[in-house]
C-alpha cells in the first residue's frame, strides 16, 4: 500500500487501513463512507483543496501510535457484523424518531421564517423510512447469510450476498445523500439568532446522527460488503 502515493489512493482504503485518518477527511469536508471510491487527488481537485498540506495531515496521523481497538479491518467478519448492530444500528434506531420529532416541530413552528426547515423535515422522513427498512433486512437477511457462508459455502448464500450488497449499496447512497443536502443547506449546522432549544437540540443531533452514519457506512462499503463480497465470488 505504502507504494502507491496517497494522492492516487481511493480515501476509503485509506480510512480502512487506518480509520484515525477518518477525522482528517472529515474535517476537509470529503466523503469517506459512500464516496470512499474516489482518490484522495480527485476528492482535494473538486473541492479545491490542497492536496499536499491534506497529505501531510493524513501521515502526520498515520505516523502516531496505533490502538488495535480501531483496527475494524483485521476484525472477523462475525465480530464485525455484531459490532455494527449493536453500536451502529442500535445508535440509527433510538435516534431516528427523535429526529423525525423535532425537524417536524421546529419547521411547524420556525417554518415560515426558514423554508429551508421544511425540506429538511420531509428528507429526515424518507431516511427514517429508508433506513428502517434497510437495517431490518440487513439484521434478517444479509448478515444471517455472510454468517452461513462462513459456517458452511453454498450458493444460495453467495446469490443473497451479491444481490443485498447490490441493494444495500445504493440505500447507503441515498440516505448519505440526504444528508449532505441537509448539512449543505444549513450551512453545517449554523444555527439562526431565533432558534429556540428545540431548534439547537435538533441540529445537534442531526450533527451527531450524520457523522455516526458515516462511520457505520464506512464499515459497511468499506470493510464488510468488499469481504463479504470476495467471499461470495
Amino acid at each position: 500500500m505504502e507504494e502507491l502515493s496517497l494522492g492516487k489512493m481511493q480515501i476509503g482504503e485509506i480510512v480502512a487501513d487506518d480509520f484515525r485518518t477518518a477525522s482528517v477527511f472529515q474535517e476537509a469536508g470529503i466523503d469517506f463512507c459512500c464516496g470512499g471510491k474516489q482518490s484522495v487527488g480527485e476528492a482535494c481537485r473538486d473541492l479545491n483543496l490542497n492536496q499536499a498540506e491534506l497529505e501531510q495531515k493524513i501521515e502526520a496521523v498515520k505516523r502516531s501510535p496505533i490502538s488495535q481497538a480501531l483496527n475494524f479491518k483485521d476484525w472477523e467478519l462475525g465480530f464485525l457484523m455484531d459490532y455494527i448492530v449493536n453500536t451502529h444500528h442500535k445508535y440509527v434506531k433510538a435516534t431516528l424518531p427523535d429526529l423525525v420529532f423535532y425537524t417536524d416541530k421546529i419547521a411547524s413552528v420556525h417554518g415560515a421564517n426558514h423554508p429551508e426547515l421544511i425540506d429538511i423535515a420531509k428528507k429526515i422522513v424518507a431516511v427514517n423510512t429508508e433506513l428502517t427498512q434497510h437495517l431490518k433486512m440487513e439484521e434478517e437477511v444479509l448478515f444471517p447469510a455472510i454468517k452461513t457462508l462462513l459456517a458452511n459455502p453454498n450458493e444460495a448464500s453467495k446469490a443473497t450476498i451479491s444481490s443485498e450488497i447490490a441493494r444495500m449499496l445504493g440505500e447507503h447512497d441515498f440516505a448519505g445523500g440526504e444528508l449532505d443536502e441537509i448539512n449543505r443547506t444549513t450551512e453545517g449546522y449554523k444555527l439562526p439568532d431565533d432558534a429556540c432549544n428545540t431548534y439547537k437540540v435538533a441540529f445537534q443531533t442531526l450533527k451527531q446522527f450524520e457523522d455516526d452514519i458515516h462511520v457505520h457506512v464506512h464499515l459497511e462499503n468499506n470493510i464488510l460488503f468488499p469481504k463479504a463480497l470476495q467471499l461470495a465470488n
